[in-house]
């Protein structure tokens, strides 16, 4: 089907929950080598309003048309990528689709890569494989295409066989060897995720640079050079007892060899014998790991991000790694940053990188020089994704979101500092929120300063002052920098709340000192930092300070845990996603080891599990409380859920359980979606505004 243009630029302001559910979501963008062409991807609800589904929009750069819409299937299209001469690849499930003979065999609803022609016409199938296509991308100046696909053990060719035979046996059991076995919501295993270079154009036959990677390409970063001779990844490293970290690691495209640029390596001796091994009594001695790689148009650098890992006595950090392929030397390129920089691309003659980094609820676009280390801030107080710089030199596309804006394609001038982004088209622009935002300061106990922001109604004043939600974000290692599909504050002020979006304690965009201060110690120190800040917001005229709540997911979950058993000041707590009982948690959740850098393992070190378990103050809870998990949730199992609604209901809590079977640690589908804002909705609402509780309709 041709492209159509987008009439839906009006930009409304959204008010209700179907309006929200109805806003395009934007999650990609990417501009085609030669800068003429600009591709995202937008998310919007099927026609049913049953699932989200993602298609293409052609964004012009120059910001004088809208936005057109590129792609139609009802499955979706995916991971776009732009050749030198403009066209589009993209991977998609599109059934009925011829496939090669390589697939042969099997299941018809099996992603692949298509073609959409710069010139216009009908999309075409180029790369189908026996299992699905994950990414697409291709080298800047030759042309050369790459993919990931999923495969099970064993030679490519005989895949499809391998899942016949598994299939017609009725065998779904899985063997593993190694950890973790689980990720967020899936079974890790039997399939492994490998990297093809595509030959002979269309019909293509996929050659495997990566016959046997074991988890090595999990949700990796690759990048390409410009001629498509090697290929950049953060290659997933096994380092014993559990624990895993990133290499960086070159593969030759020509004959699929892999060379280790910057090895990820720890030391694995027992973590009991630690107390002698270091002064402090430490864990594993500390590592780095290396991802989200990024070559120089001229091919002499590779530049990517490298964590310096956690241990039981220090906090991670995050900088810039810059390694000469020619000598294989590496060096740290924002040493005396103090933020956590992310994103890396290299400019167009090679000379700067620009980068992201959370500061200060914000996520700002940064650039440094290669050879001075200079560093200059280029943006404005927005926060900023998938950066593409123009073959010119002259500016960067990207996408911009803010606490109260969706991420929407912006223009960016590479050479002026602190500039406000040009807005281009976009599927997704809104002409407003139901309220405004300003930020609250004030100083913790320790004399540390601590931000928030609070989104308020317009009508919020001394004479009507608005009931407060203070929301506790997850992680905890991030912060309120950007608008979110998960937790919207703005449907809540459009009922009347102000919501508070605070950054305590472990959050990033503050500097070391600031993660440092609560590292071992999640539970007082940020509780701490949210009391501080709720007092400074309800000090304020327009805020009501008798009737508030507290809320929040994941960590942000087990931070109002941790609520609920050392203050009464809340009529009402939300916990989502929540972690309670921590020694049970660490052995169940889908990557036990990393836990154990902070905690130490709970047979050895008990002592942080004691101070850190929220279920130890379960006796003291007396807020109401509602409890929300869903079952495919690997990262927090149900059973933390479930224990959490059992210790409430043994000790004759107020307390309801809302349970997505089949939803994971958010919730996706928007019919479940719907109903988690209307019980959150009729819970504050009757335990704090005195309402009489509504159960929603449909549960």
């Amino acid at each position: 089907m041709a492209a159509q243009p987008h009439s839906g630029d009006a930009a409304p302001v959204f008010s209700s929950l179907d309006d929200y559910l109805a806003i395009p979501r934007v999650t990609a963008l990417v501009l085609s080598p030669d800068g003429e062409r600009l591709v995202c991807a937008a998310a919007t609800l099927s026609s049913d309003r049953t699932k989200h589904v993602t298609s293409l929009w052609e964004i012009d750069p120059q910001g004088r048309r809208p936005a057109r819409r590129l792609t139609w299937s009802p499955d979706g299209e995916s991971s776009p990528a732009l050749t030198p001469d403009g066209d589009l690849l993209f991977v998609s499930k599109r059934p009925g689709a011829a496939r090669d003979a390589s697939a042969a065999g099997a299941a018809e609803d099996v992603a692949s890569v298509w073609v959409l022609p710069a010139g216009g016409g009908e999309a075409s199938q180029i790369v189908a494989s026996s299992g699905d296509v994950s990414a697409v991308r291709v080298a800047a100046g030759s042309g050369t295409v790459f993919v990931t696909a999923g495969m099970l053990p064993g030679p490519a060719d005989a895949d499809a066989a391998r899942r016949k035979a598994r299939k017609d046996a009725g065998v779904s059991a899985l063997l593993h060897e190694t950890t973790p076995v689980r990720h967020w919501d899936h079974d890790l295993g039997p399939e492994q995720s490998r990297l093809f270079v595509v030959e002979n154009g269309a019909g293509a036959a996929l050659r495997d640079l990566t016959p046997e990677p074991g988890r090595g390409l999990d949700e990796a970063g690759i990048a390409v050079s410009a001629d498509g001779s090697l290929v950049a990844v953060g290659w997933r490293t096994p380092q014993g007892r559990g624990h895993v970290g990133r290499s960086l690691a070159l593969i030759d495209t020509l004959d699929g060899s892999r060379r280790v640029l910057a090895e990820s390596a720890r030391d694995t001796r027992d973590t009991r014998d630690t107390r002698a091994r270091t002064p402090s009594g430490g864990g594993s001695a500390a590592t780095h790991s290396y991802d989200e790689p990024a070559f120089s148009p001229d091919g002499r650098y590779v530049v990517c991000v490298d964590e310096r890992e956690a241990d039981y006595d220090t906090a991670p950090s995050v900088t810039l790694a810059l390694f000469d392929l020619a000598s294989g030397q590496g060096r740290d390129l924002t040493p005396d940053f103090p933020l956590w920089p992310g994103s890396p691309t290299f400019s167009a003659d090679s000379r700067s990188v620009f980068f992201v980094a959370e500061e200060r609820g914000r996520a700002p676009v940064f650039k440094v020089d290669v050879d001075t280390g200079a560093i200059v801030r280029l943006t404005d107080d927005g926060a900023y994704t998938n950066l593409n710089v123009s073959p010119d030199g002259r500016f960067l596309y990207a996408l911009r979101a803010a606490i109260d804006r969706p991420p929407t394609p912006v223009r960016i001038e590479t050479d002026v500092a602190d500039q406000s982004a040009a807005e281009l088209g976009s599927p997704g622009r809104i002409g407003g929120v139901p309220g405004r935002v300003v930020e609250v300061q004030t100083n913790a106990a320790d004399g540390m300063p601590l931000r928030a922001w609070l989104a308020l109604p317009d009508a919020a004043s001394a004479s009507a002052p608005a009931p407060l939600a203070l929301w506790v974000h997850g992680g905890p290692l991030m912060s309120w920098s950007s608008w979110s599909w998960r937790w919207n504050p703005w449907l809540l002020v459009a009922r009347g709340w102000a919501v508070l979006l605070p950054d305590p304690g472990l959050s990033r965009g503050y500097g070391d000192e600031f993660v440092q201060r609560a590292w071992g110690q999640r539970g007082p120190v940020p509780f701490a930092d949210l009391m501080a800040i709720t007092d400074a917001a309800v000090a304020r005229p327009d805020i009501d300070a008798t009737r508030t709540a507290a809320m929040g997911g994941s960590y942000g979950g087990f931070m109002t845990n941790w609520i609920a058993g050392h203050t009464d000041r809340f009529k009402a707590i939300v916990s989502h996603a929540s972690l309670w009982t921590l020694e049970h948690f660490t052995g169940a959740t889908d990557h036990p080891a990393g836990w154990e850098l902070e905690w130490g393992h709970p047979l050895e070190r008990p002592e942080r599990y004691e101070l850190n378990s929220p279920s130890r103050w379960a006796a003291r809870i007396s807020t109401p409380m509602l409890v929300i998990h869903g079952d495919k949730d690997y990262r927090v199992p149900i059973s933390e859920g479930l224990r959490l609604w059992s210790d409430l209901v043994r000790q004759g809590a107020e307390a309801k359980f809302l349970y997505f079977p089949d939803e994971n640690h958010w919730v996706l589908k928007p019919g479940n979606a719907k109903v988690w804002y209307q019980t959150v909705f009729a819970f504050l609402d009757h335990h704090v505004l005195g309402a009489a509780w509504v159960r929603p309709p449909l549960l």
